[in-house]
């Protein structure tokens, strides 16, 4: 029997809560110099399920300011929340609506690099990965949704279910994204190390995420409008200054800013790995299994 098995079991048999694994201190600059910030609540996300509490407890760092949530999930937890997949998260779906969208991104990356490999992490609907084949790009994308993975594949594009960590091989990619992905990871430097170890020299990577502080951010926060503390799947929300400084840790530059249009209030950053950077970590990658 299979820990998620018994998770279910356990639900099935009566009310039970799985407990999130607490941070022991900031998950980016490791002070223990934390607080409570505020709460969220989770219940009416559509992938919400009651094995989860409906509250999020949202910390802060006074040492480097970073806002996250109190803890992530285990790997049977997880696999219990992405066992559901949205209408809007299979292959395919609005395609028409969304090439546009990509096609924007892929124009800003294409200033830099304009063919090669391109590994879309999280892809979802895949919109990403048609739309950069249209430009030439070989695409490759993996996710962790199962069902997800298997829609794109008999579609007949290269799809894998698997964690960044542990994915491919190094200095193999010439553009990595991690659209609206960064912020799901419990230990966002292990994603960007893994991201650093896959692209080549001079590489891009395309990070989106919600801008936690900008005037946008504060405009829904002052109308108590924020989605995005009741985010369920969502470990942290970044500034742009605490993005920028993590990034340049983990080996990347700024070479682009810009506002993302695929969620409110989001940025959308393309970083270039640093040629001739050491390729030791500057902090260990942990597997999600190591983490736990």
């Amino acid at each position: 029997m299979t820990a998620v098995t018994e998770i279910k079991l356990e639900l099935a048999n009566g009310p039970t809560r799985v407990s999130r694994i607490l941070y022991d201190g900031c998950p980016l600059c490791e002070s223990g110099d934390i607080q409570s910030l505020r709460h969220g609540d989770c219940s009416r996300r559509p992938c919400y399920h009651p094995i989860i509490s409906p509250t999020i407890n949202w910390m802060v760092c006074n040492t480097c300011s970073h806002v996250f949530t109190d803890g992530y999930f285990s790997p049977e937890a997880s696999a219990i929340i992405f066992e559901k997949t949205l209408p809007q998260q299979l292959p395919g779906a609005n395609f028409e609506q969304h090439r546009k969208l990509s096609a924007n991104m892929i124009e800003k990356v294409a200033q830099y690099i304009s063919t090669g490999s391109w590994l879309d992490v999280g892809f979802g609907n895949g919109s990403l990965l048609f739309t950069a084949e249209e430009w030439g790009f070989r695409p490759v994308g993996i996710d962790l949704r199962p069902s997800t993975v298997a829609a794109m594949q008999r579609l007949g594009f290269e799809a894998n279910c698997a964690d960044l960590q542990s994915f491919g091989e190094d200095q193999s990619i010439d553009v990595l994204s991690l659209a609206d992905v960064l912020e799901h990871m419990p230990f966002p430097m292990d994603g960007l190390l893994a991201a650093r170890r896959l692209l080549r020299d001079g590489g891009i990577l395309l990070v989106s995420m919600p801008n936690y502080n900008c005037p946008a951010w504060r405009l829904l926060d002052a109308g108590n409008v924020n989605p995005y503390w009741g985010e369920l799947e969502h470990f942290h929300n970044f500034s742009k200054k605490r993005l920028y400084a993590l990034a340049d840790e983990a080996g990347f530059e700024v070479v682009r800013y810009g506002i993302s249009e695929r969620y409110r209030v989001c940025m959308e950053v393309l970083f270039r790995r640093k040629r001739n950077y050491s390729d030791t970590p500057a902090s260990p990658i942990r597997s999600s299994q190591d983490a736990n």
